[in-house]
């Protein structure tokens, strides 16, 4: 497999994952408001700025934040609507990217003004590990929504998209 096709199959993961975990922040935020909700929101909007700040890296153009936190959460409902259009974002410029442009280093600056360095596979790899830590944050900030986020593991989600995978036999272990 090349690191195009992984990178766009991390990619929608990340997505998929991001709807799930969303959608089942919005059935509890359907409760009524609370701080375990404020903060996973914040975590959430602070991966979500990461993106942003990471989408205009990879394509050499200058952002407008100046830190990658928020001090308050956001709406939920715009937190979630943004989120999908990033993470489309992500979609559409992995699948077109060419294979040559993912090795290319990119100069940019971090929100703290640090110099930094990194190539476009890099970032892509960043974007979405970075993404992957702050949603199991969020789910442990919100125990009614942890069965969802311990479902954000990639194997699983691989064989949830392709059920095919589980009826594939496999051989037994060697005692090599």
């Amino acid at each position: 497999m090349s690191i195009q096709l992984l990178l766009a199959s991390l990619l929608r993961f990340k997505t998929a994952s991001n709807r799930e975990l969303l959608s089942a922040m919005a059935a509890v935020a359907d409760e009524g408001p609370s701080d375990r909700l404020s903060s996973a929101l914040r975590v959430l909007a602070h991966a979500h700025r990461v993106d942003l700040i990471f989408a205009a890296h990879l394509q050499r153009q200058p952002h407008a934040f100046d830190a990658s936190w928020t001090a308050e959460a956001p709406a939920l409902s715009d937190l979630a609507s943004s989120v999908a259009e990033t993470d489309q974002w992500y979609l559409d410029y992995i699948s077109a990217v060419r294979s040559d442009e993912l090795e290319e280093v990119v100069d940019f600056t971090f929100t703290d003004g640090s110099r930094g360095r990194m190539s476009r596979e890099e970032m892509l790899a960043h974007v979405v590990t970075h993404s992957g830590y702050h949603r199991g944050e969020a789910g442990r900030l919100m125990p009614e929504v942890e069965s969802t986020s311990m479902r954000d593991v990639f194997a699983g989600y691989l064989h949830r998209e392709e059920p095919q995978r589980r009826s594939v036999r496999c051989p037994s272990p060697s005692n090599d």
